[in-house]
């Protein structure tokens, strides 16, 4: 029989795993595809790729809030597990918000030269940053180490 302690954990969980999948997983998409478009795709796409990561970062907020009332439904909120993923989440935040969306936003009015050249590379590499910060908080999130809640 399930518990509504476990009903609502399990509520919260899945609001969560769904957070993450519709609005983080179009912003690494986006930003991902934004470096290229940006060299030889047309403006309309560039346009529409930086919005995505725009809006998406916006609606990706739901994920740490969602995440603090699970762990907190499940009591691991001092777990150390949690804590290095609250800090790698916190990471990319920035990455996004100081590095990968002002780098877009440059983007949009360069059209070519040096500066492009110099934007899309760096903005390139912030953005496989915040891919590989959201990769490695996925793997905690699954593995857990040293949970004592059974993964």
């Amino acid at each position: 029989m399930i518990t509504s302690v476990g009903a609502v954990t399990k509520v919260l969980l899945s609001l969560h795993v769904l957070a993450a999948i519709l609005a983080v997983g179009p912003v690494t998409v986006a930003a991902s595809m934004f470096p290229a478009v940006v060299r030889r795709g047309p403006a309309e796409q560039v346009r529409l790729l930086h919005r995505i990561c725009r809006v998406y970062a916006g609606i990706g907020v739901a994920v740490p809030v969602f995440g603090f009332a699970t762990a907190s439904s499940l009591g691991v909120l001092g777990d150390v597990w949690l804590l290095v993923s609250i800090g790698l989440t916190a990471v990319a935040a920035a990455v996004l918000v100081f590095q990968v969306l002002p780098g877009q936003a440059k983007l949009l009015d360069v059209s070519e030269g040096a500066v492009l050249t110099r934007v899309t590379t760096r903005l390139g590499m912030s953005t496989g940053i915040f891919n590989l910060l959201w990769a490695t908080v996925t793997v905690l999130m699954i593995v857990r180490p040293g949970s004592t809640t059974g993964a």
